[in-house]
């Protein structure tokens, strides 16, 4: 069994390299093993494009030893024809005849069906490897099948003295509460993540960009939550530069002439973080951050809708001002980046 989780890793490994870049899909990587010897490597790059064990397959110099070979993969081969012909089919067309696979896959289209079908083949078949690890892997890709909603990240950066904003603000700019490196690896989170939200006081306040400038990566969905649409019109949200979905209470749009602005109408008496992850879920989007401010932030932990939490101290002090939220969970990552303290919280 240690031989196998040696190569599960490895697929583990492997399929990280894909992150922020394979969705909808999952990330995915194989390995394939001659003789105690890695003969193939590969993970799945993007959607749309070969899957890790084709990609594998393909890196095998002496394809006539594939049939003496062990393939192993990070979760479940795929089953059906999507943009892309069934994984399992190929390992079976191959003759490959033991599969190592870490976890079974939650799409109800794939879910135990590659299995039996490698099963039925002759392929023998060991399921469970690296189990949790693989599942965390896939984190958001889990919660999507699972929860039937996105993969929820809160993430905000408080004071020494535990404010996340002082009591005046005087222009129309964030209060940077962080070092430049900080702000640099949100970037990168930014680049990972399918959406983020705001809620309208930071929309007013801060007039934030919400991409991935400081960052090489896709910009994520832009998300507003603006009950009584009070966002001033030449905020840098309306820009029309990435797709904005902005969550409100009235029917009237302001008057704007943008491809990217879409507007979801939801009942603002009744459980608006259900609400919008479920809206969210049906635009097909796997994560989101909530990047704040309070009361939003606030909102998803009272209504337990978060799975994980990041949260920044910085050294400067406010005194007085809007305090952090407040929030129970389990310590997972404790770090210093230069000055500044990250700590990470899961909702377990």
């Amino acid at each position: 069994m240690k031989i196998h989780e040696k190569y599960i890793n490895r697929c583990i490994e492997l399929a990280e390299n894909g992150l922020g870049n394979t969705y909808p899909n999952p990330m995915v990587g194989s390995v394939i093993v001659h003789q105690g010897k890695i003969i193939g490597e590969g993970w799945h790059h993007k959607a749309g494009e070969p899957h890790a064990e084709v990609n594998a397959i393909a890196s095998v110099k002496d394809p006539s030893l594939l049939k003496k070979s062990t393939i192993y993969v990070s979760l479940e081969p795929c089953s059906h024809y999507g943009k892309t012909p069934p994984c399992s089919d190929l390992i079976i067309a191959k003759e490959i005849k033991k599969v190592v696979i870490a976890t079974v896959d939650p799409f109800a289209e794939v879910s135990g069906r590659g299995i039996k079908k490698l099963l039925s083949a002759g392929c023998e078949v060991v399921v469970g490897i690296l189990e949790k690890e693989a599942q965390d892997l896939n984190k958001r890709f889990f919660a999507f099948q699972q929860k039937k909603r996105p993969y929820v990240i809160l993430k905000w950066a408080q004071s020494v003295d535990g404010f996340i904003a002082p009591e005046n603000k005087k222009t129309r700019e964030p209060v940077w509460i962080t070092n430049k490196y900080s702000k640099q690896l949100v970037h990168k989170w930014r680049s990972e993540e399918q959406a983020i939200l705001v809620g309208t006081n930071t929309a007013i306040l801060d007039n934030p960009k919400l991409n991935t400038r400081l960052w090489k990566g896709k910009d994520p969905v832009r998300i507003l939550i603006d009950q009584n649409l009070r966002t001033p019109l030449d905020s840098a949200l309306f820009d029309d530069s990435i797709k904005t979905i902005v969550f409100c209470g009235l029917e009237a749009k302001p008057a704007l002439n943008a491809n990217l602005l879409h507007f979801e109408k939801i009942d603002f008496r009744e459980n608006t973080a259900f609400q919008i992850l479920e809206i969210l879920y049906k635009h097909n989007l796997q994560s989101v951050i909530i990047e704040g401010g309070s009361k939003t932030l606030q909102t998803f932990i009272d209504a337990d809708l978060w799975d994980e939490a990041r949260i920044f101290k910085g050294k400067i002090q406010f005194k007085k001002g809007t305090p952090a939220p407040n929030l129970l969970g389990k310590l997972i990552l404790d770090q210093h980046i230069k000055t500044d303290n990250l700590q990470i919280y899961t909702n377990d």
